[in-house]
């Protein structure tokens, strides 16, 4: 496949074309139909001309060809004629999108950017197939905080559906947290547990228990409830009243209480999801859901089993929970796949006793359930890790084939694929990269670089499948985009990156658990310092492949973080015999020195030798481990001397062999950057969204900015997002973000209005990051100032707080185009301003020292200071036949506007009709179109109280929004993939 840069030339190749039809032909699957509308309407917003679709001649032919697989396409053009070709409908249509990136076209999550420039329609010359490494890709959007799917509706979930079938993906996944002490963070009602005779036929509860999704009245994940009025910098008016979340639990906030509105939330959840997932999967995306394994009962539920003298622990018990689960789903709405999750401690904390056999009973009570049902979907695995710290694969052994296994990437992203999947033979393998950390939920995170990265490597390790986790959806548009395109090219990688397939490894063999770390103070009292600089911590120890023999074991350590005694003190078993305990490296040769604890005579049997950590203070640390000694002689072989050396945290150095985790995961090469080429990429990405000359300039800068170069203005402290003040002065802080000065130097030379306004989202993006780093700053100072008692210090530190918090908050309205901004913008203000008490938490002490109240100064504005425009949060470009559209409409200045109006007609054609918006409440408002027919085109206009006209999109009227209304019979469900190619390459 070519790169986009040679994409967007060679579709100018061709010569213009009049009379020009689309041919699709009679009775075409669904799908091929659509397909059909959709090259209209990218020709259309392209060319300004609007072609017809015909049953038969020439032009844009689309078909069908068994000749080619499931997933494939070929596009064939002459310059005069063009036939876009699949081996399914799906695959027609996904051809036809790749054939609108041609046009200049580029998709994203949040929604489609067309050229601000038209130009005559033409046809490139070309002959190119194109076929997937991955059966399937997708997205894992994960419910739990604001920012996420918890604050989706269904027409945001109808959105991204079309823009995951425009980036060629096809699967959708969703987590449900489970009941938890005290309530948070769930449980969540996509998911409901109880018993068969507590639902109805069609899926309906009649039983069930208080679950909610994140809330502006929900505490818990480090925010406070707190009233949307109260919200600073213009927020306020983003949102129609002073409760927000979503709409399936309107009137049931931060959760449901009596039995009735339990049910109710429940089974609003599925009508949303049912309306959805049909949409999802008539353009082919597969949907997965579930919840945790071991299951957790909910409180209620236990109850009513035990009022019935049944034990909710009982495996029969929870066999016939799994069948009210499924039988449930089944009717409630379209699921594919059902995946449990693996416990989390297993990736923080390694297994607890007894853990293992817990899930593997759950998972055999869950498959028993499916076969009771007549496996109305398959089971899949999924967690924070592959599987338990000992091997990472140990859940192949009990999984069925049909069984896919997945896991997200370790350390919020921060480590690559898990190459244990390398260990899995015979069943679908789903690797899911973290499209953005949690730690750093309210700033910019572009990871393109990791993302290419990580689709090559769930190559090399054989998965079949490749999901993006994430929260929010316009924040993340480059990442989604390079995770996309990887799933089907992967043309950048540089000459010289081995990409040969890993074979499988020896399972539980390596370290159980923990973090690897290095560090580069010299370490005195040995000759091989570059061992102890590097540790593995927070470890539960190491299951070593070793001969039948007896050994002399010598573990090595060092101290080379803490600075004083009593820090770390940790004991160490030895096949299971405790050989040390209370030790303390810091207390007994100090920092950064190395003390080696050499053990006689372990006997070595079954081929195993265990190292075990027992916890006292903090996390055990080691540096390496030395396995001298003597094989067991056996028959008439006789004994003979063996040596292992591990270098634990560390790669392999010298007569010390790589360390790894239990189940083959290796640690990377010291240095070696875990990243691929992005040129390309920004370099396509800047010439589609910002045009003009200063794409080039604008593409080098945010290449330098990708990954791990670009500060991160916040972290988790009782939740994700939140500013933890610094004691760094601002003057010396904000050389970090000069960059954003040198963002901003460019925006004269950006033109057009759809490239001007997707330029200055980027732009106000970052300068709301560099003041979140500038709020930091003076909260440090603040702090320094009360600690000093220099109270005029302390007042002029105050008021700067205010206005910095002020202004982020404007910044944060400024830059809101979908849910997720709104979730950030909640984040901010729940948890780091009302938890953190970050602007106000020292007032009552400085007031008291001053003697007087704080100067008006230091209060926050609550006024909006950035420019007028309009918002929709949502953008749905494709509908069913007779859906009638309800738009949200955002009208965002410093006074309320005098009117809200859109204007829609057919497709390129026909009068304007004039609909006028309601106005719900602040500066929201809503408008509902006629139920869908025809392709449609819309526009929405107001005017403020000053008279400016204000246009949405930022194009119109020249290039407005286009709908298409998808056939009315349904599309063919979409089915499990079947299994590509070779891993290695698909055909061309």
């Amino acid at each position: 496949m070519q790169t986009p840069t040679t994409l967007l030339s060679l579709a100018m190749a061709g010569a213009a074309l009049g009379g020009t039809a689309i041919v699709c032909p009679p009775a075409a699957p669904a799908q091929v139909e659509l397909a059909a509308k959709e090259v209209r309407r990218y020709i259309y917003l392209r060319t300004g001309e609007l072609l017809p679709i015909t049953a038969s001649g020439a032009g844009i032919t689309l078909q069908i060809d068994p000749a080619l697989a499931a997933q494939q396409y070929r596009l064939q053009g002459d310059g005069t004629t063009l036939a876009i070709t699949g081996g399914s409908g799906m695959a027609v249509l996904y051809g036809v999108y790749h054939f609108a990136e041609k046009l200049g076209v580029r998709f994203y999550l949040h929604g489609d950017v067309i050229p601000d420039e038209q130009s005559p329609l033409v046809l490139p010359v070309l002959d190119e197939t194109a076929q997937p490494w991955f059966a399937l890709r997708g997205i894992q959007p994960f419910h739990d905080f604001m920012e996420g799917p918890d604050w989706w509706n269904a027409d945001d979930y109808k959105a991204y559906a079309s823009q995951l079938a425009k980036l060629r993906m096809n699967f959708l996944g969703l987590h449900n947290y489970p009941e938890r002490h005290g309530g948070y963070p769930g449980p969540e009602p996509t998911v409901w547990i109880g018993l068969s005779d507590d639902c109805d036929d069609r899926g309906r509860v009649t039983r069930s228990y208080p679950a909610f999704f994140a809330n502006t009245l929900r505490p818990g994940w480090g925010n406070v409830p707190m009233k949307t009025s109260q919200y600073a910098g213009g927020a306020a008016s983003l949102f129609d009243a002073d409760v927000f979340g979503p709409d399936v639990q309107r009137g049931q906030f931060p959760w449901p209480a009596e039995p009735a509105a339990c049910n109710e939330v429940f089974n609003r959840t599925a009508d949303m999801y049912r309306d959805a997932f049909s949409f999802a999967r008539s353009l082919g995306i597969n949907i997965c859901v579930g919840t945790e394994t071991p299951l957790t009962v909910p409180q209620l539920v236990k109850e009513r089993l035990q009022s019935q003298g049944r034990d909710p622990a009982d495996p029969a018990v929870v066999r016939d929970l799994y069948k009210g689960i499924f039988k449930r789903l089944a009717r409630a709405f379209p699921v594919d796949y059902y995946w449990l999750w693996t416990p989390e401690d297993w990736t923080w904390g390694g297994n607890q006793p007894g853990q293992l056999e817990k899930t593997r009973d759950d998972l055999r009570a869950a498959l028993g359930a499916l076969a009771d049902l007549g496996h109305p979907f398959p089971l899949a695995t999924c967690g924070w890790v592959l599987g338990p710290a000992h091997d990472r694969a140990a859940l192949d052994a009990i999984l069925p084939p049909t069984s896919p296994m997945a896991c997200i990437n370790r350390q919020v992203g921060h480590e690559g694929v898990e190459p244990a999947f390398a260990n899995l033979s015979g069943r679908p393998k789903w690797a899911i990269p973290w499209l953005e950390n949690d730690p750093n939920m309210v700033g910019p995170q572009p990871w393109v670089a990791r993302m290419r990265y990580d689709a090559v490597e769930a190559r090399r390790f054989g998965c079949t499948g490749l999901f993006g986790l994430h929260w929010r959806v316009k924040a993340l548009e480059m990442n989604v985009a390079a995770l996309a395109a990887a799933g089907w090219d992967q043309a950048w990688v540089p000459a010289g990156f081995d990409t040969t397939p890993v074979t499988a490894a020896k399972s539980g063999d390596g370290a159980l658990g923990g973090q690897t770390a290095s560090f580069t103070a010299p370490v005195a009292g040995t000759t091989e310092p570059t061992i102890y600089q590097t540790v593995r911590f927070d470890l539960n120890g190491y299951q070593l492949a070793v001969p039948d023999g007896t050994y002399t074991v010598t573990l090595q350590f060092n101290e080379p973080a803490y600075t004083a005694a009593g820090k770390r003190v940790f004991g160490v078993k030895l096949q299971g015999r405790q050989v040390v305990t209370g030790l303390d490296v810091f207390a007994r040769v100090g920092a950064n020195k190395a003390l080696d604890l050499g053990y006689p005579d372990i006997a070595v049997s079954a081929g195993s030798l265990g190292i075990e950590f027992t916890r006292e203070v903090e996390f055990p640390c080691i540096a390496g481990i030395t396995i001298l000694g003597a094989t067991k002689a056996t028959n008439q072989v006789a004994g003979r001397p063996f040596a292992r050396r591990i270098n634990c945290g560390g790669p392999q150095t010298g007569e010390y062999e790589a360390d790894t985790a239990a189940g083959g995961s290796t640690v990377p090469p010291a240095g070696k950057t875990r990243a691929m080429p992005v040129g390309d990429f920004y370099q396509d990405y800047a010439r589609a969204n910002f045009g003009g000359t200063a794409a080039t300039a604008i593409a080098g800068l945010l290449e330098k900015l990708d990954g791990v170069a670009l500060p991160e203005p916040s972290t988790w402290s009782e939740g994700p997002g939140a500013l933890v003040a610094t004691a760094t002065p601002w003057a010396e802080q904000r050389k970090r973000y000069a960059f954003v000065d040198e963002l901003a130097a460019w925006r004269a030379q950006v033109k057009g209005a759809g490239n001007l306004e997707r330029f200055d989202y980027w732009l106000n993006t970052y300068q709301a990051m560099a003041t979140m780093a500038e709020v930091s700053c003076l909260r440090g100072q603040l702090d320094q100032a009360m600690t000093g008692k220099d109270f005029q210090v302390a007042v002029a530190a105050r008021i700067g707080l205010a206005a910095a918090w002020s202004r982020l908050l404007t910044l944060q309205t400024a830059i809101v185009r979908t849910p997720g901004e709104l979730g950030t913008i909640a984040n901010l203000e729940h948890q780091t301003r009302a938890r953190a008490r970050f602007v106000d938490g020292h007032d009552e002490a400085l007031v008291k020292a001053l003697g007087h109240p704080l100067p008006a100064q230091a209060t926050l504005s609550q006024n909006y200071t950035g420019p007028a425009r309009l918002i929709v949060p949502c953008v749905r470009s494709g509908v069913t036949k007779g859906e009638v559209l309800q738009l949200r409409i955002i009208a965002l200045d410093h006074q309320p506007v005098a009117s809200v109006t859109v204007q829609i007609r057919p497709l390129g054609k026909g009068e304007w009709q004039t609909i006028a918006a309601r106005h719900l409440g602040r500066a929201v408002y809503q408008a509902t179109l006629p139920a869908a027919e025809n392709d449609f085109e819309y526009r929405i206009s107001a005017a403020t109280t000053a008279g400016t006209p204000l246009v949405w999109p930022a194009t119109a009227p020249g290039i407005n929004q286009t709908v298409v209304v998808a056939p009315s019979r349904s599309a063919t469900p979409s089915p499990a993939p079947a299994t590509l190619p070779s891993p290695l390459k698909p055909p061309r």
